[in-house]
C-alpha cells in the first residue's frame, strides 16, 4: 500500500563502493506531485543510467525541497572510526537530512506527514537519531523502499551527487576511480598507492572496507 500525504523519502548513495563519498538525500513530495515524478521517469537509480540520473536530479532540485548530506572520504573515515558502526553513522546522516527537508517544508508552508527511509537497520536506531535533534517526525524503514516514488526520487539526488564527487576525485588524483568494490576497484587502489602514497588512497577511499588493505599489499600482487 502506497502512504498517501506529504512524505519526505530518504536514501543513500556510496555506501558499497570503496571510492567517493557517502551521500544521503531528502526530498519531500505529495500526492499532487505523483504524476510528475512519474512523467519525468523517476525510479530506483540503480535501474538508470548516470546521465538519466544528473538530468533527473536536476528536475528534482529545482521542483522540490530537498536535503543531501555528503560525507567524503576524508571525513566520513574520521566519523567511521569514530562510531565504529556503519548503521548508527546512517541514523544520523539520515536523521539529519530529514529534519532538513521538513524545516525547508515547513518554511513553505507544507505540513509533512512522514518520512520513508529504504531500510538500512533497525527503525528504533533512526528513531532515536531524530529525537537527539529533537526532530519528532513519524519514520518508517522499508525493504526496497525505492518503490515509493518519493524514496526513489531521493535515491536519484544521492547518486547524481556521488556520481558528480566521484568525477571531482577522479580529476583531482589524475586516475579513473571506479564504483563498486570489486577486483577492478583493488588494482585502481594500488595504482593510487603506487602513483600517490597511502596519503592519497585515505583521500578518495573508505578505510574500514577491506579493498583499503588489499590496495596497500602491492607486493601480494607482483
Amino acid at each position: 500500500m502506497i502512504p498517501a500525504g506529504n512524505i519526505i523519502g530518504v536514501d543513500e548513495s556510496g555506501k558499497g563502493d570503496f571510492f567517493g563519498p557517502l551521500v544521503v538525500a531528502a526530498l519531500l513530495a505529495g500526492d499532487a506531485d505523483r504524476a510528475f515524478l512519474t512523467e519525468i521517469g523517476v525510479r530506483d537509480s540503480k535501474r538508470l543510467s548516470d546521465r538519466r540520473i544528473a538530468a533527473i536530479g536536476e528536475q528534482l532540485r529545482s521542483r522540490f525541497p530537498h536535503s543531501l548530506l555528503v560525507l567524503m572520504p576524508e571525513e566520513y573515515n574520521r566519523r567511521y572510526e569514530q562510531i565504529k558502526n556503519l548503521n548508527v553513522l546512517l541514523a544520523d546522516c539520515h536523521a539529519r537530512v530529514i529534519a532538513a527537508a521538513l524545516e525547508q517544508g515547513v518554511t513553505q508552508g507544507i505540513r509533512v506527514d512522514l518520512a520513508i527511509s529504504d531500510k538500512f537497520g533497525k527503525t528504533e536506531r533512526l528513531l532515536s537519531a531524530l529525537a537527539r535533534i529533537k526532530c519528532l517526525l513519524p519514520v518508517e524503514q522499508l525493504v526496497r523502499g525505492e518503490a515509493i516514488l518519493q524514496v526513489a526520487a531521493a535515491s536519484i539526488l544521492a547518486r547524481a551527487e556521488f556520481v558528480r564527487r566521484m568525477q571531482q576525485l577522479s580529476e583531482d588524483i589524475g586516475i579513473e576511480l571506479p564504483k563498486g568494490a570489486s577486483a577492478e576497484v583493488d588494482a585502481v587502489g594500488r595504482q593510487v598507492v603506487a602513483q600517490h602514497g597511502e596519503t592519497a588512497l585515505r583521500r578518495v577511499s573508505k578505510k574500514h572496507f577491506k579493498n583499503y588493505h588489499r590496495s596497500l599489499s602491492v607486493d601480494l600482487f607482483r
